[in-house]
């Protein structure tokens, strides 16, 4: 039994991007597909989909690459795990990479990226991070 699949995903996607693979699969959840639909707004990844089959569901994900065949992800960490979660207020957000990266969030308002939470003005738990 898996018992961080968040984690699971991100490690997915950093393999795929290693192997220089066009796209991964693995299994659907909904924060999984909330978590890529803000990399995929910010430019992290070129697409994803969700394909069902009966009962189940699966997550297809389409990695990016600029023109030189370089990752469009150089670094994707979970910062926040099951035996130590990470909780920050709105004005403790942590810039990642000076600004340059991007930190998603689990907030009252859903799946955030930490741009939108500055601009909320709400904090929440740490779930990973991307440059």
């Amino acid at each position: 039994m898996m018992t961080d699949p968040i984690a699971d995903m991100l490690t997915r996607i950093r393999n795929g991007y290693k192997a220089r693979f066009a796209k991964v699969d693995m299994p659907s959840s909904r924060m999984k597909v909330s978590i890529l639909q803000a990399l995929k707004n910010e430019g992290y990844i070129k697409n994803y989909k969700v394909l069902t089959e009966g009962h189940k569901s699966l997550l297809q994900v389409y990695l990016k690459y600029d023109a030189r065949k370089q990752p469009a992800v150089s670094d994707l960490r979970r910062l926040s795990k099951p035996g130590r979660r990470v909780y920050v207020a709105k004005d403790e957000i942590p810039p990642i990479k000076s600004g340059l990266g991007l930190a998603i969030l689990s907030t009252s308002k859903g799946i955030v990226t930490d741009k939108q939470a500055r601009k909320e003005c709400i904090g929440g738990e740490l779930i990973c991070s991307c440059c």
